[in-house]
């Protein structure tokens, strides 16, 4: 009689289980559908995933600055932004600058792309689609900037970093010549694949430093960059952890190859998971 009790309790748990679990995901699912919707009626987003593009073209790539922004100013891409804050800090910071957000996913882009539409922004718009394609949408010289935010580092896939010469060769076809990448990380094995990735393809490193925020004697317009902080990376500084940041330029010339390293894996990829241990290092 006791074990057919016990038996009844775990049915009626797992039961209760699965029905919570389903309404918090049936729950978030509205608010993903709802967030799409709203988008849909943002006037600085544009969403072109990999799944419609061969079918849609998009009409305003080498227009961005004549058919959106209308005006001269250098145009910048922010590469995987994720909820899209950094890009409309980088828009209050550098009024003379237009600014890009890039990402696939857009119920977090959605966070940027409205607060930017609430603040009046008209230097910021948000492009929602595969970074693999991004040079479908940008002409040649069109962009003068390149951001790459707390990026995957891709330890396992080189193909899939975006330091990578798969990425680097697209951003040629849109990036003018000598055109600067800046990459801001939390990643000792990203900064440290990038750093190889720009001293075997002679790419001129403007500047580096792998404690950004205890770096002494930083020039003027390095220091502006320590007031824009994201949610993780505030969080990854309270934790101790080093923010590491590079620019450099990206010439047309020469054929680009992957640096031939071992580079040390990081022990641990965010703030909320645990550390890794399956291989000690990667190329």
């Amino acid at each position: 009689m006791e074990k057919h009790n016990k038996r009844g309790l775990k049915v009626a748990y797992f039961t209760l289980n699965s029905y919570l679990c389903s309404k918090r995901n049936r729950t978030m699912g509205k608010g993903k559908l709802a967030k799409f919707a709203e988008m849909e009626t943002f006037k600085n987003v544009f969403q072109y995933p990999f799944s419609v593009i061969d079918n849609v073209p998009f009409e305003m790539k080498g227009r961005w600055r004549e058919d959106y922004f209308h005006n001269d100013n250098p145009i910048v891409l922010e590469l995987g932004c994720g909820k899209g804050e950094y890009a409309v800090e980088l828009a209050r910071l550098y009024p003379d600058k237009n600014f890009i957000g890039v990402d696939i996913k857009g119920a977090r882009m959605w966070t940027g792309a409205k607060q930017a539409l609430e603040a009046g922004l008209g230097n910021v718009a948000f492009l929602r689609t595969n970074i693999e394609i991004i040079d479908r949408f940008f002409a040649p010289d069109e962009v003068q900037e390149i951001w790459l935010t707390f990026s995957d580092p891709q330890m396992k896939n080189p193909r899939k970093r975006l330091t990578s010469t798969y990425f680097m060769n697209r951003y040629r076809r849109f990036l003018t010549d000598g055109g600067l990448v800046h990459l801001k990380t939390d990643s000792n094995f990203l900064f440290t694949y990038t750093t190889y990735m720009a001293g075997e393809n002679s790419l001129p490193v403007a500047f580096r430093t792998e404690d950004l925020y205890h770096e002494e004697g930083l020039d003027e317009e390095t220091r502006r960059l320590l007031a824009i902080q994201t949610y993780y990376e505030s969080m990854w500084i309270e934790r101790g952890l080093n923010i590491r940041y590079m620019r450099f330029a990206l010439p047309h010339a020469g054929e680009l190859h992957e640096p031939d390293v071992e580079i040390p894996l990081d022990e641990y990829r965010s703030y909320h998971r645990s550390k890794r241990t399956p291989k000690e290092t990667g190329k």
